[in-house]
């Protein structure tokens, strides 16, 4: 079974940008990966998925602001974070959108922390 690991999270301005890593331990390249966050108190948030053929769709909150891409080769999904706001501070998941269960479908998480 894959596991994924979220990497790239940190301290960043208003304004800034991030990007954020999502490396599996085995091959992802048939699977539609997706990413989510969640801040404190809120439900998990879909911000958008990309398919194994690199098309990508985004939720209207992140649409034009978060970049989402793929790397199969290096087994990476990457989360682009531009304009970034106060309240895009959250902590950010990726997940397999094809796993055999929820429990392994999703990595550990990324924080991302928007503060002057």
């Amino acid at each position: 079974q894959v596991q994924l690991v979220e990497s790239g999270g940190g301290l960043v301005q208003p304004g800034g940008s991030l990007i954020l890593a999502c490396t599996a331990s085995g091959s992802i390249s048939e699977f539609a990966m997706a990413w989510y966050r969640q801040a404190a108190g809120n439900r998990r948030e879909l911000l958008g998925n990309i398919h194994s053929g690199g098309t990508a769709a985004y939720s209207e909150s992140v649409r034009n602001r978060f970049i989402i891409s793929r790397d199969n080769t290096k087994k990476t999904v990457y989360l682009q974070l531009n304009d970034l706001k106060y309240e895009d501070t959250a902590t950010y998941y990726c997940k397999n959108e094809d796993a055999p269960s929820d429990e392994a479908a999703w990595g550990p998480g990324t924080l991302v922390t928007v503060s002057s």
